[in-house]
């Protein structure tokens, strides 16, 4: 199966980015348990290379992302995919709370901002939360 044929549906698909693959582990394996199917980028530069595979942007149903990575950061990857795909959910996870930066993040469309570590169950109700609301777009 290609990368393709694995996400054409959006429907419980989420990619996850950051840099710690020891946070992807923890952050997959929690959305693993609730039946959720994981995408993973280590950075911002990875995500948008992943997203710009084949002839249309990859589609998820929701991006985690944290804020603080090499290369392309989480500030430069969420201002990308809002531009170019606005109808994707994304939600922040980092380890550096700011209360400025979540005002910022949240006036530019992220549903939601989550300090490390995150509890499983916060994790799962505030995913499931993104998946139940009203969305710009119909999941295919």
């Amino acid at each position: 199966m290609s990368l393709m044929d694995e996400t054409s549906s959006t429907k419980g698909k989420i990619l996850i980015v950051d840099d710690e693959a020891d946070v992807r582990e923890v952050l997959k394996l929690h959305l693993a348990a609730g039946k959720f199917s994981v995408l993973e980028a280590s950075n911002g530069e990875e995500a948008i290379t992943l997203m710009k595979m084949g002839s249309n942007l990859v589609q998820v149903g929701l991006i985690i992302c944290d804020i603080r990575m090499p290369k392309v950061n989480g500030i430069d990857a969420i201002n990308y995919i809002r531009s170019n795909a606005p109808s994707i959910p994304i939600l922040v996870i980092t380890g550096y709370p700011d209360t400025n930066l979540a005002v910022s993040l949240m006036e530019k469309g992220v549903k939601g901002y989550l300090v490390k570590p995150v509890e499983k169950d916060v994790l799962l109700k505030k995913v499931k939360e993104v998946f139940e609301a009203p969305q710009d777009f119909q999941y295919a």
